[in-house]
């Protein structure tokens, strides 16, 4: 069995915004294992800032692809080299994984451990952080295209005018679940003020209020919303990238975790990290890196697995101008039917290169 690798770049229809900068489009590695002349396809898409950059992904590759059997580089003799690299380590645990699922004629989330069948999974829409008029015509359109949660982006305007914003859009879509995405904007006392000038909003979920390494300032947030009766759930996202799961589950400081499986390292990894917040009580959500069709695939594999998972950031082919492949699980009416068949992407469904 050897992995090899080929370098992708595919377009955003339009440029994503992140800490490091504007991004205009996702350069990765289709990761290829031949297994008795059966290919099977992972994918390795890095966005710096949360997962190493470009440069060292492939550097990671190059070294798993020397290996007589790149297995070895799941295990305690190889993994240090994918130890500072989870993109790498995510292509080269899904090629591995559809490999392996091919083998015992399972649906990737079967056997990733899916107890039942499962025809889809529930998805969120996001609306970005424009003016109220804006956010309102975004949220009424999700909601004619059948989407029933809703993330509203937060945290780049002044604390007022999102109110302002988040209060509009409820008013439109009063029946909606509305959840508010800060990306880390907030201190303490703003996501205080805020968790209180919210509470005729229904929230259910706040991501990300605080900075990503305040684990305290979270766990304090959350004791705050109990205290008040809030009834809004506390989110960590930015924080798995600065702070090991088990540290913010021993902290208490998020009810909910949002899982990138790309910046955890593989769905693997990301399914253990759900399971694990589950025995302690604590919900996660599945969402993507802006990744392309074979990764993007294997996250709604990983929301499958999970029984009864809540709406996930799943609905990202759209922001892609470009893919490597046809889409498997295309959203409809806000969830994403989740692929049968072998493996991971179905084989109609792959490129010739793949």
């Amino acid at each position: 069995m050897r992995l090899r690798f080929e370098r992708f770049s595919v377009s955003l229809a339009s440029p994503l915004g992140t800490a490091t900068g504007p991004v205009t489009d996702r350069e990765g590695f289709v990761v290829t294992v031949d297994v008795g002349g059966q290919r099977d396809v992972g994918e390795a898409t890095p966005l710096p800032g949360w997962t190493e950059s470009v440069e060292s992904c492939e550097r990671a590759l190059r070294r798993v692809a020397r290996f007589p059997d790149p297995r070895r580089a799941l295990t305690g003799q190889g993994d240090d080299v994918l130890a500072d690299a989870p993109a790498a380590r995510h292509g080269v645990a899904l090629a591995l994984a559809d490999a392996a699922s091919h083998r015992d004629r399972l649906s990737l989330y079967r056997w990733l451990g899916g107890e039942a069948p499962v025809e889809s999974v529930p998805v969120n829409a996001t609306v970005g952080d424009g003016d109220v008029e804006t956010s309102v015509g975004a949220a009424e359109d999700a909601v004619a295209d059948g989407f029933d949660c809703l993330k509203v982006k937060v945290g780049a305007r002044t604390p007022t005018e999102d109110v302002e914003r988040l209060r509009a859009v409820r008013a439109a879509c009063p029946d909606v679940e509305l959840r508010a995405d800060a990306n880390g904007a907030w201190d303490r006392d703003t996501a205080e003020e805020l968790v209180d000038a919210l509470a005729d909003c229904d929230l259910s979920l706040l991501e990300q209020p605080l900075p990503s390494e305040d684990v305290a300032g979270h766990a304090a947030l959350r004791e705050y919303v109990a205290e008040t009766d809030a009834g809004v759930d506390v989110g960590l996202d930015e924080s798995l990238t600065a702070t090991r799961p088990e540290t913010l589950l021993a902290a208490e400081a998020a009810d909910v975790l949002v899982l990138k499986p790309m910046a955890l390292g593989g769905v693997d990894r990301a399914r253990s990290v759900a399971l694990a917040a589950r025995e302690r009580g604590v919900d996660v959500v599945v969402t993507t890196t802006i990744d392309a069709v074979y990764a993007r695939t294997a996250a709604v594999h990983l929301a499958a697995s999970l029984p009864e998972v809540r709406a996930c950031g799943l609905a990202t082919a759209g922001l892609l101008d470009a893919d490597l492949a046809s889409d498997p699980a295309p959203v409809e009416h806000g969830a994403i039917a989740v692929p049968e068949g072998k493996g991971n992407v179905p084989r109609q469904f792959r490129s010739n290169s793949a």
